[in-house]
């Protein structure tokens, strides 16, 4: 039996609007979607209720005739199409083509409002640690624009429980604005990385988290069940990593949760991550329109303490 509700919204620190629990990745923009798609993938999550968008600017600097910053451009036309701006909470990322240098910062976060056709970013990401530069400074930066209104809330990616305490120390001794929010890599077949320490650190000090990989590069969908599944997508290669004995297992159990909550495969690998502790809304992307039903179920579905259990069981 599907067990549904009413979706409520939740609360980051230091953003005025509240965000719909499923956050929609702009990854795909421009790369996998095309402009027109990319519209009709925003249109049809908004029409659904979501309104927190991640991009960043590294996206999509992979693709040999990009630089980065396609995402940004693609979501900021799609808003001022929509005249919606006021309506959505947008997260974007600096540091990943750059260092995060107080300079680095302060440009970073103009060509993102220049591509997002806004004056002010909600929650404004180091994309990856910068080992390099040192915290002090990077607090600094990010300060200057929350002190400026270019930025609401400040938060961190990819980030170790050592450095990202280091930093939220350093804010509070500075009295600068801290992370908020925490942008890990989790999902049902990568937890490690997140949970324990990490985890830990971020509940005591009061911080969200939006995971990113929430689908495992599509993995978690189900469709990638052979070495030879759906040809070479772009996501293939990396759900690939996957198929093993751990992996099918957790499929296995996937395949029983969704037959009960008459859902799909990945609306419940989504549901499971939303009800982690610290987590706000799990990120995931959508290429087709098609898809986008999915992945705003899993807003809605709610799984049993013993569904749950039987999911983390069968991926510890």
């Amino acid at each position: 039996m599907t067990q549904t509700a009413g979706t409520t919204n939740r609360k980051i620190p230091g953003i005025e609007l509240e965000v719909f629990p499923l956050s929609l990745g702009g990854n795909v923009f421009d790369w996998t979607a095309d402009e027109a798609t990319s519209f009709e993938i925003l249109d049809a999550y908004v029409a659904g209720g979501g309104n927190f968008i991640d991009t960043a600017d590294a996206y999509s600097a992979w693709v040999p005739e990009h630089t980065g910053g396609e995402s940004e451009l693609v979501i900021g036309k799609w808003m001022a199409a929509r005249g919606n701006r006021d309506q959505m909470v947008i997260a974007t990322k600096v540091g990943a083509l750059t260092d995060l240098r107080g300079a680095s910062i302060r440009s970073g976060v103009e060509a993102s409002l220049r591509r997002l056709g806004t004056d002010h970013i909600d929650l404004y990401y180091a994309h990856r640690d910068d080992a390099r530069t040192p915290l002090e400074e990077t607090v600094a930066g990010f300060a200057e624009l929350v002190a400026q209104g270019k930025v609401r809330a400040v938060a961190a990616s990819n980030y170790s429980a050592a450095r990202l305490a280091e930093a939220l120390k350093i804010a509070d001794d500075m009295a600068a604005p801290r992370f908020v929010a925490l942008q890990p890599h989790y999902n049902l077949v990568h937890r490690q990385e997140f949970e324990g320490e990490v985890q830990d650190l971020v509940a005591r000090e009061g911080l969200v988290t939006a995971p990113y990989s929430s689908l495992a590069s599509g993995f978690l969908t189900g469709k990638y069940r052979t070495s030879a599944a759906d040809g070479r997508s772009p996501r293939a290669e990396g759900a690939s990593r996957y198929l093993n004995e751990s992996g099918l297992r957790v499929l296995a159990a996937l395949d029983r949760v969704a037959a009960e909550q008459s859902a799909s495969v990945g609306t419940v690998a989504l549901a499971w991550l939303a009800a982690q502790p610290t987590v706000v809304a799990p990120i995931a992307s959508a290429s087709r329109l098609s898809q986008v039903e999915g992945l705003l179920a899993a807003a809605h579905l709610r799984l049993t303490q013993a569904q749950l259990a039987a999911l983390t069981a069968a991926s510890d």
